[in-house]
């Protein structure tokens, strides 16, 4: 119980914290923020999924950052969140280093994101049915 009330109060000052430039410019503030949203991440709280898999699937280091930000964002996804959903549909369209590209997950993850009430999803969806039905 105290260390998820210390993960919580940890996830939220660092989400304050992650507004002020001065201290994200510092390597190891870098490193202590990137330690609490992991921590929140992994407790299985979906925002912090969701913010911290777009951190690391756009900002990440590496290929290993950028396949746990996709990994934290369909967590996040299947779990509800329209933003992370919408996400994951532009990545399984466009594909990965270790994925082709797959239009009917995309679609998939987008009805989800529509479902969320994402505001784009269904433009996404609309596009892609009329790709589908050209060819």
């Amino acid at each position: 119980m105290f260390l998820q009330l210390k993960a919580r109060a940890g996830y939220w000052l660092a989400r304050r914290l992650f507004h002020w430039s001065w201290f994200v410019r510092q390597p190891q503030g870098w490193r202590w923020l990137e330690g609490q949203f992991a921590r929140m991440a992994n407790l299985g709280d979906v925002g912090a999924q969701s913010f911290y898999g777009h951190i690391l699937t756009f900002r990440g280091v590496g290929l290993g950052a950028r396949e746990e930000g996709v990994r934290l964002l369909r967590l996040a996804a299947l779990a509800g969140d329209g933003k992370a959903a919408y996400q994951v549909g532009v990545i399984c369209l466009a594909g990965t280093a270790s994925k082709a590209p797959d239009p009917l997950e995309a679609a998939r993850f987008w009805a989800m994101a529509a479902k969320a009430g994402h505001p784009l999803a269904p433009i996404k969806l609309q596009e892609l049915a009329s790709r589908e039905s050209e060819l």
